[in-house]
């Protein structure tokens, strides 16, 4: 392929991820309810941008700028109609660590090459693999990043201050530990209280933001009554200016490994929040690689601003969803009214308690975890038990990346298992026409046709070869290759040893029903090229077993020092050393 040739391929690829007119169809046929959703989905997304932002150690600031850069770009070029994007609590767990270890900069320099590599998977289409993640992997990295959260609140929910670490239940621990000396109940009071009406309120009323609420409330009690407690602080009042200042070629080597982390993340939960949306809605289907890429688009602008790298957040487009949304213009209507508040009324919300902010992390924890599919996936299989159990605990103990990997690791160890267990080798009774009883006598006793049942891969091939080397007093072996359902070339070497083996022991060896897919690996191995070359690979068994009585019958009839063995009247001990030799 010339290179003008896959420069052509390529551009066309990304043509495909770019946004066209008919994006914004949907959002014709009723604007005013894609308005009204996009204002609910803002008083939501409001008081969690904030908590966000101080969770993740960047602060409040950052989690607004990330909500209104990330919201409204992603709207734009993402590839879901329904989707909101912005800080998300699963991002904030990745990156508190590298806060600690690279500080701001490195936090948007980390944002910025996770851009980059989310358009690179969006172009190289990637996005569709997401699908076959297990979904006790899913459950377990959830249940775990609930937990997380709800220890990195620990802190301000107690009213702790200059408590910093990587590990979040280390941090909880010292929080709890300097609470226990020199106790102050005001903090604790406030964010039970946030997360108690966030949670009662919410079964009752579903349609009120009681977040906002609890928050709002929080904050007149504490301008009021002139509480002692730590506040958001002084935020600007508009948008930072565009900078590169944080840029550093230099360190792109130590950043790399992060920012693949948050790139797996940011492209894991973006796209399992698409799937989502679309389970929530009526006719509309995400496309995968267009969402990675507006999500790459997103965290290659949020950084310029000072914001945190951003994912599709699941609970404000549920509520987007339910607020009776329709296109792209509603979670672009989200990010525009976050604007304004940011304009008009950023002086209010710099007095808002960062206990209350954790009250409503807390509340958003417990609505993350679904008790009834931990329930059902522990109760499924004790394989999808231990991946579901496994995950949640690397989560919690080391972080989310390594969790999933772990995750799928063990998924995929424990699924080979099973292909190992359901593939057979079975002896089956011959068939091949009318025989007399004296030729029935013959196959019975010097005849056997094993058949393979599923796939013939690394994982079996071991056992294949086992039951394969017992074979004893016998003349001829067919194998009958039909049901195979997959050939890997671990398989098929391991087929040409047992061939071997046989032969070297004068067994003959006939092929029967390999598919074609399954001849080209054979050959491309030099596996049974002498079977091959002697016609004893045969496309049925009814021919083999054929050609095998005939084997049988020409070595009866020949004196009893040639017919000590089949295999002298079809092939020399030459093809065997070479089968031998090979790979």
């Amino acid at each position: 392929m010339s290179a003008s040739t896959a420069a052509g391929r390529w551009w066309a690829r990304l043509s495909d991820l770019l946004p066209t007119r008919a994006d914004w169809t949907p959002a014709r046929r009723d604007p005013r309810r894609d308005l009204l959703a996009g204002l609910t989905v803002a008083v939501v997304a409001l008081p969690l941008a904030l908590a966000f932002g101080v969770s993740s150690g960047m602060g409040a600031q950052a989690g607004l700028v990330t909500a209104i850069v990330a919201g409204a770009l992603a709207a734009v070029f993402g590839g879901s109609n329904l989707q909101v994007s912005g800080p998300t609590g699963a991002m904030t767990v990745v990156l508190l660590p590298i806060v600690h270890q690279f500080g701001a900069p490195g936090v948007l320099m980390v944002g910025l090459l996770a851009g980059v590599v989310l358009v690179g998977l969006a172009v190289a289409r990637v996005g569709r693999y997401v699908q076959f993640i297990p979904t006790s992997v899913i459950e377990g990295f959830t249940a775990g990043i609930a937990v997380v959260i709800a220890l990195q609140q620990v802190p301000a929910a107690l009213g702790v201050s200059g408590v910093d670490g990587e590990q979040v239940w280390r941090v909880a621990a010292e929080a709890v530990a300097r609470f226990a000396a020199a106790p102050d109940p005001v903090p604790v009071v406030m964010a039970m209280a946030v997360a108690a009406l966030m949670l009662v309120g919410t079964r009752l009323r579903p349609g009120l933001p009681f977040s906002l609420i609890g928050v709002a409330l929080a904050t007149v009690v504490t301008v009021f009554a002139g509480l002692d407690v730590a506040q958001v602080g002084a935020l600007p009042t508009g948008l930072p200016a565009p900078s590169l200042g944080f840029l550093d070629t230099g360190a792109i080597a130590a950043l790399l490994p992060s920012a693949l982390a948050v790139a797996a993340l940011a492209a894991l939960e973006s796209l399992l929040c698409a799937s989502v949306a679309d389970g929530m809605s009526v006719n509309e289907r995400h496309h995968p690689d267009r969402e990675l890429f507006g999500q790459g688009i997103a965290n290659l602008a949020v950084p310029l601003f000072g914001g945190i790298p951003a994912t599709a957040a699941i609970a404000r487009t549920a509520v987007n969803v339910r607020s009776g949304a329709r296109s792209r213009l509603a979670a672009l209507t989200h990010a525009v009214v976050l604007a304004v508040i940011v304009l008009a009324a950023s002086g209010v919300v710099g007095h808002i308690p960062l206990a209350a902010l954790a009250g409503v992390l807390l509340a958003t924890t417990v609505r993350m975890v679904e008790v009834g599919s931990l329930r059902a996936i522990a109760r499924a299989t004790r394989g999808d038990g231990l991946v579901m159990l496994l995950t949640f605990v690397v989560t919690v103990a080391v972080d989310l990346v390594t969790a999933v990997a772990v995750g799928i690791g063990t998924a995929i160890v424990l699924a080979l298992r099973a292909i190992v267990r359901n593939a057979q080798v079975q002896r089956v009774p011959l068939e091949s026409g009318d025989h007399s009883e004296e030729e029935y006598r013959l196959l019975r006793e010097h005849i056997v046709a094993y058949r393979f049942d599923g796939p013939l891969v690394f994982a079996a091939a071991h056992r294949f070869l086992l039951e394969l080397s017992e074979v004893a007093d016998t003349r001829v072996v067919i194998l009958r290759m039909s049901r195979v359902s997959t050939l890997d070339a671990t398989g098929a070497r391991v087929l040409g040893e047992v061939i071997t083996d046989l032969e070297h022991r004068g067994v003959a060896v006939l092929l029967s029903g390999i598919r074609p897919g399954h001849d080209q690996v054979l050959a491309a191995l030099g596996v049974a090229d002498h079977l091959r070359h002697d016609g004893l690979i045969f496309p049925d068994t009814p021919a083999a077993i054929m050609h095998a009585r005939d084997l049988l019958t020409a070595a009866e009839r020949q004196p009893p020092s040639r017919a000590s063995t089949v295999t002298s009247t079809v092939t020399s001990t030459e093809p065997r050393d070479e089968v031998a030799a090979g790979p």
